[in-house]
């Protein structure tokens, strides 16, 4: 079984599952935990691994793949998208010297040549 962590919280999630298609109560391939789904595939999204290699916590890999199809068809992501973008979360937003530095002409040297004997 999936540990209980996941990627997207509670309050994420209250956004999100009414964009969702199906409900748990569904039979089909809507049907079915859509939180576990979209943490499946945001698994495969985040690791860069193929379809075949989802852990079967998340569910039969090739089922996960058919629902994920059937919702990019749906745009059922970019309504998800636009209903999560509305609020960016900026707590990870952060820019310091490790992560942008400055051309060596902003840094304060003295430009130009010059002879030095």
């Amino acid at each position: 079984m999936i540990e209980e962590r996941f990627i997207v919280t509670d309050r994420q999630w209250a956004l999100i599952e009414r964009h969702c298609l199906g409900k748990k109560r569904d039979p089909g391939r809507t049907g079915g935990d859509g939180r576990l789904f979209l943490e499946a595939v945001l698994w495969i999204a985040r690791t860069g691994s193929p379809w075949r290699d989802l852990p079967p916590g998340f569910g039969n890999w090739n089922t996960v793949f058919k629902r994920f199809r059937h919702w990019v068809k749906a745009d059922v992501f970019k309504r998800i998208f636009d209903a999560v973008s509305d609020e960016p979360d900026m707590e990870f937003a952060m820019i310091d010297g490790t992560i942008v530095r400055v051309h060596r002409h902003g840094q304060g040297a003295k430009g130009g040549l010059r002879v030095r004997l």
